[in-house]
């Protein structure tokens, strides 16, 4: 590799890490936190100076969400698509699966979708003082108990609520699934 293949790696991966800290709302430092390297590292990797080992670019593309070859790679659409199985969907509670919105990692917020099977029970996470969580019922009847008080939700209703409170979900149906998006967005620890 010639020095200025060298150069051109060096400033795609300047652009390419900048945008990608950008787009997750990092700091530097929260990045090399993150990653475990020092928040020098990031800047200079940042100005185009860096000559990171592997070891390193494996840290920052793993704090990042993000393959090695995307921040090495030359100026193109970043466009990546996931197949249905890659996206870490969980059994929660009874009857409950829920799997990733968004399968990057957004800051401050949990994005999944829910899926409720007849008569499908789960307890909600109870989370730091501040955080607020929404849930929108995409199909079915969904009962969702917040703080002792139950909220029955119709397809197309909204439901907004702290999120460091006792809640939980309830498919109201013994016979028909239900669908809903929870949002949640999270407090930040000492705020």
């Amino acid at each position: 590799m010639s020095d200025g293949d060298t150069s051109q790696v060096a400033s795609h991966l300047a652009r390419n890490l900048l945008g990608l800290r950008h787009a997750r709302g990092l700091t530097q430092h929260e990045l090399a936190k993150s990653a475990g390297v020092p928040r020098s590292t990031i800047a200079n990797l940042e100005s185009g100076a860096g000559n990171p080992s592997l070891a390193v670019l494996v840290k920052v593309s793993r704090a990042l969400g993000a393959p090695i070859d995307e921040l090495l790679s030359s100026p193109r659409a970043k466009v990546r698509r996931w197949k249905n199985e890659e996206l870490g969907a969980q059994k929660r509670g009874r009857g409950v699966v829920m799997t990733p919105l968004v399968p990057e990692p957004v800051p401050e917020e949990l994005l999944a979708t829910m899926d409720f099977a007849p008569g499908a029970v789960m307890g909600g996470t109870p989370h730091l003082p501040g955080t607020r969580e929404y849930f929108t019922l995409l199909d079915g009847e969904v009962v969702i108990v917040v703080a002792g008080e139950e909220h029955v939700l119709q397809t197309g209703d909204v439901l907004a609520f702290p999120g460091n409170v006792p809640h939980g979900y309830r498919n109201a149906s013994t016979k028909k699934p239900a669908r809903g998006v929870s949002v949640v967005i999270l407090a930040k620890a000492g705020v």
